[in-house]
């Protein structure tokens, strides 16, 4: 098998090839959800933390609109990918958590933070190279 397919069941055959270099394979929708920003942030930030409310989310990740976190951990709940607990109090208390889909993802995704934060200079210095060479 290509180390770009992986083969999952479904109802109608055994089993079914996804390849995210075909422009029609489903899988692109997640890894496009994957590498936004502020869902990396938001796993890493739930990762690290654990259960969070909202609050403490939008305080921990700097920048984030209130309308893009909100949509953020809508998206990351309809994926399967944290748990959204309302606790009925006054006010009411939302918390929010990684599920185990969604912890499966931290590691990959807190090395890859750590690997922005870790080589910003050698990038940076690579595209301050590149654009003096830019007409």
């Amino acid at each position: 098998m290509d180390v770009t397919t992986v083969e999952r069941p479904t109802a109608d055959r055994p089993t079914a090839r996804f390849d995210a270099f075909h422009p029609s394979c489903p899988s692109r929708r997640l890894l496009d959800t994957i590498g936004d920003k502020w869902v990396s942030l938001v796993i890493v930030a739930l990762g690290l933390g654990g259960r969070m409310r909202y609050s403490e989310l939008a305080a921990r990740i700097a920048g984030v609109s209130q309308k893009m976190l909100t949509q953020t951990l809508r998206g990351l709940e309809r994926d399967g990918l944290l748990t959204r607990t309302v606790t009925p109090s006054v006010p009411v208390r939302v918390d929010y958590e990684l599920t185990p889909l969604g912890l499966s993802l931290l590691d990959t995704i807190r090395h890859l933070k750590e690997w922005a934060e870790a080589h910003l200079p050698e990038v940076d210095a690579a595209r301050a190279e590149y654009d003096r060479n830019r007409p």
